[in-house]
């Protein structure tokens, strides 16, 4: 048994639970907040979903002894939230909810939605909520009222000083590019960022020069490959293997190029044929001497992620991933760099099911340390 101690609507709650304990059963078995609901278990419906420092989270997959020092937020803390308020009639005016049982997880996530996106039209609203299951509705009610709540805010430009803090981040820009001129393209407007970097043993001018070759450099990109390169604009492919799902998500992608500046992003957006998720975002790339004759390559990742696979989207484990990916990536571009020739194949894909092993045995380590 451990002790945790954390916040739970706004107050103090300190006890004992066994390290395998979920947060969903914590908050229902031990604090009777039976508004979150369980439903597969499995992190894939949304009926759980509650606020974990002001983000939402898969209850069901998430560890009590997570939490610890975090503010954790269920639909029952939101009975004075004016928002929540808003909702909660839109939802009964626009019947978006029957047998209520995805209802708790539905309205936290749309209330995450309207305040990141205040701009969201019914198509985003709609990829935005795909990760919430209801077999119910049908959606269009459920749509509608988000809709009609977007809507009624906009008309009142209604954007409390409380809730900035929740909308969508300014989007990255590494390093020294922060001062740079932005690409002139629309970035992802997305809830999901991570960033990372590299450092490659050669020079800043022989990496940049590297990078205008985007097939070779996506060759060395664990899992990725590069089927069409006109100019800047780009076909390829990404493979990744969660465990004993493969996915192996088919796009386009736009490239742009900062010569000055020496940074670039690439566009894209894929789908995976066997279980229709589909993906979009944006990766930015900034290079910069990292002295000794090294380059440091600082990469920031803005994406998006709908359909089954949506599950895996989030939280750290897609950081830790994201994160083996990049190191992977610079020591393939180092080899290449220092062999003078192009890949013969793109490099092997990592498999996600391994990195959760060890970032679960991490966690475990951490918790009893």
């Amino acid at each position: 048994m451990r002790t945790v101690d954390f916040t739970v609507n706004g107050e103090r709650v300190q006890a004992l639970v066994e390290p395998r304990t979920h947060l969903a059963d914590f908050l229902r078995d031990q604090q009777r907040l039976t508004g979150t609901h369980l439903g597969c278990e499995h992190g894939v419906c949304g009926a759980c979903t509650v606020l974990i420092d002001s983000q939402p989270v898969r209850s069901c997959i998430t560890y009590a002894v997570q939490c610890e020092g975090s503010e954790v937020r269920t639909v029952e803390g939101f009975e004075d939230d004016p928002l929540m308020k808003e909702l909660r009639a839109a939802f009964s005016r626009e019947y978006a909810l029957q047998c209520g049982f995805c209802t708790p997880g539905m309205l936290i996530a749309a209330r995450d939605l309207v305040l990141r996106l205040p701009g969201a039209d019914e198509r985003r609203i709609r990829e935005e909520m795909s990760g919430n299951l209801c077999r119910c509705t049908g959606y269009v009610g459920i749509v509608r009222a988000i809709s009609s709540v977007v809507r009624s805010r906009q008309a009142a430009n209604e954007v409390p000083v409380e809730e900035k803090k929740a909308q969508a981040p300014e989007r990255f820009t590494p390093l020294e590019a922060k001062k740079q001129e932005k690409p002139q393209a629309a970035p992802v407007s997305s809830g999901t960022r991570i960033e990372d970097q590299a450092t490659v043993k050669h020079p800043l001018d022989v990496v940049w020069a590297a990078f205008a070759d985007m097939p070779a450099v996506a060759a060395c990109l664990p899992g990725a490959e590069i089927t069409e390169s006109a100019g800047s604009a780009l076909k390829g492919r990404i493979t990744v293997k969660f465990g004993p799902i493969r996915a192996a998500f088919a796009g386009s992608a736009a490239l742009e190029r900062d010569e000055a500046a020496k940074r670039g992003v690439i566009r894209g957006a894929g789908q995976d044929a066997l279980s229709s998720s589909r993906a979009r975002g944006d990766i930015a790339y900034q290079l910069s001497d990292a002295g000794a004759g090294a380059t440091r390559i600082a990469i920031s990742i803005d994406y998006s992620l709908q359909g089954p696979l949506a599950q895996f989207s989030r939280g750290d484990l897609v950081k830790e991933f994201v994160g083996r990916m990049v190191a992977e990536f610079g020591r393939n571009l180092d080899k290449q760099l220092g062999n003078g020739a192009r890949p013969a194949a793109p490099a092997a894909q990592l498999d996600a099911g391994g990195v959760f092993w060890r970032w679960l045995w991490s966690r475990i380590k951490a918790i009893f340390n």
